[in-house]
């Protein structure tokens, strides 16, 4: 058992109000620079859309992430020993700035200088990489809210996993069928950026799972931004580097949140260290797509077993970190409760961002003027719902509707068992019911509620010290961290961004 620590993340999207305050945040502290206009590190997207770069999820366009071939092995769907001096010349996975969007300013100083006339004048909008005017046709949010649907969430690719009846009962009232995506980078554990780097520029820090990107050893080859199926890797035309989001890593090392979660206005994100074993990274990477949530979730460790926390404290990982691992937010949305699902981890990246699916819409307790009582189907609603749950299931359970069920049914009950607490439109016997069918107890439900609605800055963020000097070392010691070949880790000095 090879014990390792994770910073990893929860995002809770029933608490979203798509604000883009996060968004702004790492904007105004990241890619404020030349090259970096078009950068967004975090980003909201409206679902059903085609986010941002335009239909992302498309890995039949884009070949990002991992495949698992017909001999049980991974390979990287972007590149491999033999395309990767031809990929350099042309490749036709790589995202190109038309699906992002070419960033634009306003020629202000048209409305500041401009004569007196009988017309008003305008300020037009002028590229920002050639300075040339431009017809503006996307952005970073251009379907915010769905705005141009037809366009927009039609070609979700997540569409497809619905029958045509649902797709026509989602178009039809695709003004209420929407709720908020945020991104940022996944950290994954099994990042296909680090496996395509040749110049090894991108690494995984071994304190804290962090993925960085090393700019004085990147040549500007882009297959990260290629072989990245979340496309969170960008390339910075001004100094021809690689870019990525790097989890705020000076401000973890001195107790702070990051950026985005700090500035989070409906404190939807939660921040924690998990413990995994590192020993299983290959064979969960090439589970079955049904079985890949399960075998995510076995990988990870129970902080509080004695048999962990002794490994742990063998391979190097500080008694503080795991106390953080035990205190961890992350750990129990994730294993506990189960409720927290990756997104598309069909991509074998193994993300470290989880995301406890929305509950759509927020019904009302009644029925025809009735109270729900304990004869109804409790999770018709849940069933029901504006949102497909094959819908959700393709975006956060590889297509396993089962899992994205059971993480709507708990929180359904949990809804049921508050509004009886407090309320009183919903009968004791219902409430217990649901929380039965679901396998939750009444004190794991107040517990759910207490961490969903209740939470302090202190409960969200169980931030680690960080122990810089004592990491180095660990890196440096080959006895203690050994080389995982194709897998995003690697032995060998510590490297900055």
């Amino acid at each position: 058992m090879d014990v390792r620590s994770q910073v990893s993340m929860v995002f809770h999207l029933d608490k979203c109000i798509g604000c883009h305050t996060c968004s702004i945040a790492c904007k105004n502290i990241w890619t404020d620079r030349k090259g970096t206009e078009y950068m967004w590190w975090n980003n909201v997207e409206t679902k059903p859309g085609t986010g941002y770069p335009t239909k992302w999820e498309d890995q039949e366009a884009y070949r990002g992430g991992w495949t698992l071939g017909p001999d049980g092995q991974l390979r990287l769907r972007s590149t491999d020993k033999r395309r990767t001096v031809t990929n350099i010349f042309h490749n036709p996975s790589m995202p190109s700035m038309d699906d992002y969007y070419e960033p634009w300013t306003y020629d202000y100083s048209n409305l500041f200088d401009a004569p007196e006339g009988a017309d008003q004048p305008v300020a037009r909008p002028v590229s920002m990489v050639t300075g040339e005017p431009i017809e503006v046709k996307a952005g970073p949010n251009w379907d915010d809210d769905l705005g141009g649907s037809p366009v927009y969430a039609a070609n979700d690719p997540n569409l497809d996993a619905l029958s045509p009846e649902q797709r026509l009962q989602m178009q039809s009232i695709e003004r209420l069928v929407f709720f908020y995506l945020p991104r940022i980078c996944n950290h994954c554990l099994n990042p296909s950026c680090v496996a395509s780097c040749p110049s090894g520029a991108l690494y995984k820090r071994g304190e804290d799972g962090i993925v960085l990107l090393d700019q004085t050893r990147c040549r500007g080859w882009r297959a990260c931004v290629a072989a990245c199926p979340y496309k969170k890797t960008y390339y910075n035309w001004q100094t021809g580097k690689s870019e990525k989001c790097i989890l705020c890593f000076p401000r973890l090392e001195t107790g702070q949140a990051p950026a985005c979660f700090h500035s989070c206005v409906g404190r939807i994100r939660y921040l924690g260290v998990l413990l995994y074993d590192a020993d299983k990274i290959p064979a969960v990477a090439r589970s079955r797509d049904e079985d890949l949530i399960d075998a995510q979730r076995d990988m990870i460790l129970d902080p509080h077993d004695p048999a962990v926390v002794e490994a742990a404290l063998r391979n190097g990982i500080d008694p503080s970190v795991v106390d953080a691992a035990q205190r961890s937010p992350v750990y129990r949305f994730v294993k506990t409760w189960g409720i927290a699902l990756p997104p598309h981890i069909e991509f074998r990246t193994l993300p470290m961002l989880f995301y406890v699916p929305p509950l759509l819409p927020v019904m009302s307790a009644k029925k025809d003027g009735a109270v729900r009582n304990a004869s109804d189907d409790l999770f018709a609603d849940v069933e029901d719902a504006r949102a497909p749950i094959a819908y959700l299931a393709r975006l956060l359970g590889a297509g396993n509707e089962g899992k994205v069920r059971a993480a709507l049914r708990k929180q359904w009950a949990v809804r049921l068992h508050r509004r009886a607490t407090t309320v009183g439109d919903v009968d004791r016997a219902t409430a217990d019911r649901a929380l039965r069918e679901t396998g939750c107890t009444a004190e794991e439900a107040d517990e759910i509620y207490r961490l969903t609605a209740l939470c302090t800055f202190e409960d969200r963020f169980v931030i680690p010290p960080m122990h810089r000097e004592e990491a180095i070392e660990m890196l440096e010691d080959p006895h203690v961290w050994k080389q995982e070949t194709g897998f995003g880790f690697r032995a060998g000095p510590k490297r900055e961004f």
